[in-house]
């Protein structure tokens, strides 16, 4: 190069030798620290709603907002009184409560108080909160219907509503085995409904057992109606390790779909046992579920790509498979939600870090009689990408 001919520039240019690598190495480890700031922006925690984009716009049968408004309606199903049918809907959800001593006031002041509203909240509070709010749901899309609370008889729940009831089931509410323990109870509660069942006369009792951070927002009687020849009915997605959902579970009321339903379960707590235990905490129950429906060779998993309703039989039980885009939404995983809200979903899944979002939702929809259900789906569509405090 003739900038360094001779040796006076050859000695002027050889420091550069040994400090260009060196500014190139603080240039990388700046553009490092940048990008690891960045990533840890990315996944604050936010104590207030931010609204972003509402994914789907300009598809036709997709939720548009403007804003916090809907510019088309959801297609909501016309409520029906199932028991002028002789038939009731029942939602089961399994829930306990902890020792919250980390969080109790120290110096008249909680460790980790968080605000919705008006109202502040500890970590019990929360978890009761969210309860509530389930509840609340319920009642008022589908009014007639039962709820019951299954839980660790050593857990006392402050909760006293009509129509739902607290059924205390021995077992291990530890968070570790939390999950496992959900199918056990499920099981036991089955057993139960299936001795009492030659007691009941004239109404059926249908179980639909759910998560309690989930919200119901239509009428899911329907599912019974329009679907008369299933056991039980399961939610899917389109994903190859975890197409099904356990957060939400259907069980036909009738002898026989209780005692499948009990079966097909005990199949899959089997499998969890043997195959899963080690992500007993969390998601080991919904690889065990897809193991057992994918073991059946006549079984097409490509089905789970197509987010249309099927039945299939799986061993002695008829099986429903109901996509998670219209019965188990979730903000921001989940089937169907990056392409947007459908207009006939009928429940919305609140998983992870969307608590807050959960409790703001219904305060949203309980502020004001202008306020609609569409509406707060757009709020929830908007804000679904975000992680909260809870």
């Amino acid at each position: 190069m003739k900038i360094c001919n001779g040796w006076r520039r050859f000695l002027l240019c050889l420091p550069l030798v040994f400090l260009l690598p060196h500014i190139f190495s603080v240039l990388e480890l700046h553009q490092t620290s940048t990008l690891e700031d960045l990533h840890k922006k990315q996944i604050k925690k936010f104590d207030h709603l931010v609204l972003g984009p509402a994914a789907g716009e300009g598809l036709h049968d997709r939720l548009q907002c403007q804003g916090i408004k809907a510019l088309n309606k959801t297609h909501f199903s016309a409520s029906t009184d199932n028991s002028n049918y002789g038939e009731n809907i029942a939602f089961v959800t399994v829930f306990t409560t902890y020792d919250s001593s980390i969080d109790r006031a120290i110096g008249g002041k909680s460790r980790d108080l968080v605000t919705v509203g008006k109202i502040s909240y500890n970590k019990l509070e929360r978890s009761m909160a969210i309860l509530n709010v389930f509840i609340n749901f319920i009642q008022v899309t589908m009014p007639q219907s039962n709820i019951i609370i299954l839980t660790d008889p050593a857990s006392k729940l402050p909760v006293h509503r009509s129509r739902v009831a607290i059924y205390p089931i021995q077992g291990e509410y530890s968070r570790d085995k939390l999950m496992l323990q959900r199918i056990r109870s499920y099981i036991a509660f089955l057993e139960t409904r299936l001795e009492e069942h030659s007691q009941r006369q004239g109404h059926l009792n249908h179980y639909i057992f759910t998560d309690s951070d989930v919200a119901v927002i239509d009428d899911l009687g329907q599912i019974f109606k329009n679907y008369p020849n299933f056991d039980l009915a399961f939610t899917f997605r389109n994903n190859k390790e975890q197409p099904l959902n356990s957060g939400f579970i259907a069980v036909r009321g009738t002898p026989d779909g209780i005692r499948r339903g009990k079966v097909f379960l005990q199949e899959v707590l089997k499998v969890y046992r043997s195959k899963y235990i080690k992500a007993s905490r969390m998601l080991g129950d919904q690889l065990a579920l897809a193991w057992v429906v994918k073991s059946y060779p006549s079984f097409d998993a490509k089905r789970f790509t197509r987010p249309q309703a099927f039945l299939e039989e799986i061993g002695s039980a008829s099986v429903l498979f109901l996509p998670c885009a219209i019965y188990n939404w979730t903000p921001p995983e989940g089937a169907g939600q990056f392409h947007g809200m459908t207009l006939d979903v009928k429940v919305v899944h609140f998983k992870g870090s969307r608590k807050r979002l959960m409790l703001e939702s219904w305060n949203f929809l309980n502020s004001s009689s202008s306020s609609d259900v569409s509406d707060m789906l757009c709020l929830i569509l908007k804000s679904g990408r975000t992680k909260y405090d809870f």
